[in-house]
């Protein structure tokens, strides 16, 4: 792949402030591109309305910027997209490829009876199934969600960090929601279609998002658009092994930002965590460009020890 056709993407959500495990994987994502002379753009995830904050954008921004993490072209947000969501749902309704389910998550875990993931939830039963498109207009007045068919069908890809990988879809909750009953896209359908609308060729994300990715190749396959990379690496855990929370201490990027803290602390600190160098002394992102692999990463959670915040905040 020649440089000018590779773009990887940051993607972040402004649902909270940005912490260090935020940092890891923008950062890992931003030097597999900048490593490469290719693109990296950014793209705001605010289609859950709910838990999007007003001042989080800015300080997002503010974050990255802070960071030396920078990117190319316009920013794009996805609320300002809507259209072409719209666009793609109506093309899987052609196609029968989505069914309208009026089912609570209570009626779907009264329901399940198959093991699953404690995180994703119970698998859906296949209660609204048999429905057509066009049975939809029967919930004129009644809230109603649009299920992907996933026909209990395996997915297999290969992950640049984790190596082949094959998920079955009754492993991660089977047919799901691709248009919330609030009227607004689901975060796999909005992925899909901006990723193949960006030209987004590598996917650098946590690999808490594994599960995603079945959904988001069979999207990709259906709507008859080209899947990008995937890359899934490891999370930034507090001590005792859960992602990083206000129990663990404050973690912010903010924070370290008020607090007078050097981005190239930070950095040096996730620099020496992923293996670019051997220990934790202060570097700038752009210094990492050529020391960049993905193989030097640690396969395993990267933990915030307190000493290492309480080393970082002084």
């Amino acid at each position: 792949m020649s440089s000018k056709s590779f773009r990887g993407r940051l993607a972040p959500s402004p649902t909270g402030s940005q912490h260090l495990g935020n940092a890891r994987t923008y950062l890992i994502a931003w030097l597999s591109a900048r490593s490469r002379g290719g693109e990296i753009v950014l793209r705001i995830e605010d289609i859950d309305s709910p838990r999007v904050k007003p001042w989080a954008t800015e300080q997002l921004f503010d974050d990255l910027r802070w960071l030396g993490l920078d990117w190319d072209g316009p920013i794009l947000v996805q609320t300002q997209r809507l259209a072409l969501y719209e666009q793609a749902l109506e093309k899987l309704k052609a196609g029968e490829l989505v069914y309208p389910c009026a089912c609570t998550r209570g009626d779907i875990e009264r329901a399940a009876s198959a093991p699953h993931l404690d995180h994703e939830g119970p698998v859906y039963p296949g209660t609204c199934a048999p429905r057509q498109a066009a049975d939809s207009n029967r919930f004129m007045h009644r809230p109603f969600a649009w299920r992907m068919r996933t026909e209990k069908r395996t997915m297999t890809w290969n992950d640049s960090f984790l190596g082949e990988t094959s998920l079955q879809f009754d492993e991660i909750g089977g047919d799901f929601v691709v248009w919330k009953s609030a009227g607004m896209p689901a975060y796999q359908l909005a992925v899909v279609v901006d990723d193949a609308n960006q030209g987004i060729t590598e996917v650098v994300r946590g690999d808490d998002l594994v599960p995603s990715t079945p959904r988001q190749l069979w999207l990709y396959e259906s709507l008859g658009l080209a899947p990008p990379g995937f890359v899934h690496v490891p999370l930034v855990v507090g001590p005792d092994g859960r992602r990083l929370a206000k129990r663990h201490g404050d973690a912010r990027l903010s924070t370290f930002r008020a607090a007078g803290v050097g981005a190239e602390d930070v950095i040096g600190l996730l620099a020496w965590s992923c293996g670019w160098q051997e220990s934790a002394r202060a570097i700038s992102a752009r210094e990492l460009i050529p020391r960049f692999t993905l193989d030097s990463i640690p396969r395993r959670p990267f933990v915030l020890e307190p000493d290492l915040l309480r080393q970082l905040s002084h």
